[in-house]
């Protein structure tokens, strides 16, 4: 096995665990937490892929901004007060672990069955996915939706704060 394979097997294994780990939290601020320790092993994953670009986007995007806010309005509902359901929570619980176990036994036989045709990565595969190949292409080939992409936003921005200078006067 290369050291790709195994870092990629440990870092899933991240995955997965964080994953199961996230769905069957009790406290929904641990919960988030543990997504976005997910959030992290995706970004690893793509990093063994060769796509940097979506590597960064994803901590950026994801595991910065949105669950930053996914923490605050949970923590402003209080959510983690409410009381449990315990008959409702024993039958979900009881389906999950099937359909886990069936979902299980499919990934092993998939595992066991030779892939056809599998080689490396082609040459193009570990250039698409950088920085300087998405800039290449966002300033040649798409730079007129690019522009009006930020005028628009340009546009949304100052409306909202037109609209928020109203509201506190």
């Amino acid at each position: 096995m290369t050291v790709d394979a195994i870092l990629f097997f440990i870092v899933a294994a991240g995955a997965v665990a964080s994953a199961v780990l996230m769905i069957t939290g009790q406290n929904p601020v641990k919960s988030v937490l543990f997504l976005i320790v997910n959030f992290f092993c995706l970004a690893v994953l793509y990093l063994i892929l060769h796509a940097q670009f979506i590597a960064i986007i994803q901590i950026l995007v994801y595991a910065g901004a949105i669950m930053v806010l996914f923490l605050f309005v949970i923590m402003l509902l209080n959510l983690g007060t409410e009381e449990k359901h315990v008959d409702a929570l024993n039958m979900k619980r009881s389906v999950a672990v099937i359909l886990s176990c069936i979902v299980l036994f499919l990934i092993l036989i998939a595992i066991g069955l030779p892939a056809a045709g599998t080689g490396g990565l082609p040459a193009s595969a570990l250039v698409n996915g950088t920085v300087e190949t998405i800039g290449r292409d966002l300033f040649r080939q798409y730079l007129l939706p690019f522009e009006i992409t930020s005028l628009l936003l340009l546009g949304a921005m100052v409306g909202v704060i037109v609209l928020a200078k109203k509201h506190f006067e």
